[in-house]
């Protein structure tokens, strides 16, 4: 298995550069497979999310459409499949920033019952509390 960068993603999706867009897509297409996938881990998602956003000012939409490429490209593994899908549908339809829905998602999969946090906006959503 191969790990794959945010930047390699955002070649693929934005296609700024065509020169490295087109390098991108010719080493997934000769190196990623369903038997050997390239692998994306959470930190990527989430600054891939990030970089779409503020970089590059996709709408919620746009940034949601790329994600849910992702997670149903069959030669990409994803980490923690599960818990990305529920970040995204709180991230779609609750508005919930993409790193805050995963963050509370994952803590409250390895048992936390609360996150705690100064971030005034996450603490208003499900499985957050305001440190204050």
């Amino acid at each position: 298995m191969i790990g794959l960068d945010s930047n390699i993603l955002v070649r693929l999706i934005v296609g700024d550069d065509p020169n490295q867009m087109r390098v991108a897509e010719r080493f997934i297409a000769e190196h990623c497979t369903r038997k050997k996938p390239g692998f994306i881990n959470l930190v990527v998602l989430c600054e891939l999310v990030w970089t779409l956003d503020r970089m590059y000012r996709f709408s919620r939409a746009d940034i949601a459409n790329a994600i849910s490429g992702i997670l149903s490209n069959e030669i990409l593994l994803i980490d923690d499949h599960e818990h990305v899908v529920g970040a995204l549908g709180r991230f779609q339809k609750q508005g919930y920033d993409f790193a805050d829905a995963l963050i509370g998602l994952m803590n409250r999969g390895r048992g936390c019952e609360t996150t705690i946090t100064f971030d005034r906006k996450a603490a208003k959503l499900e499985g957050f509390r305001l440190l204050s």
